[in-house]
């Protein structure tokens, strides 16, 4: 079966750096988007960044300037560089990748990393 692993959460200081990384592994036939979302206490997961399998990216306004997102096709694993940290984005943060197994006929599903907790202290 197809899995996401997440790494890389933790606690950080309010104005410093940390960088996740979600893996998939199983039977997979490709992967097409990747993507990082987030969900903090008493709000609704949102999307935070995102790549497309050609390299193009896209960001939530808040994490602009801040956050950069990047994949190693080779490794099929997704990264999120977060830069300038604030207590704002503490969250768990999830992986989700679009996918098409093996054995499936250009059919993509979606798949979502276990979370990892950021905590961003002030």
């Amino acid at each position: 079966q197809v899995q996401l692993m997440e790494s890389g959460g933790g606690l950080v200081q309010a104005g410093g750096s940390m960088r996740l990384s979600c893996a998939a592994s199983g039977s997979i036939f490709s992967i097409n988007g990747m993507g990082w979302y987030r969900q903090a206490p008493g709000k609704q997961r949102e999307l935070v960044a995102v790549i497309t399998s050609g390299g193009n990216t896209n960001y939530t306004d808040s994490v602009k300037g801040r956050f950069t997102i990047s994949r190693d096709n080779a490794e099929n694993t997704v990264y999120l560089h977060m830069n300038s940290l604030k207590p704002e984005d503490t969250a768990v943060y999830y992986c989700n990748f679009w996918i098409r197994p093996r054995g499936e006929q250009k059919v993509n599903y979606n798949f979502w990393g276990q979370g990892t907790q950021v905590t961003v202290s002030s």
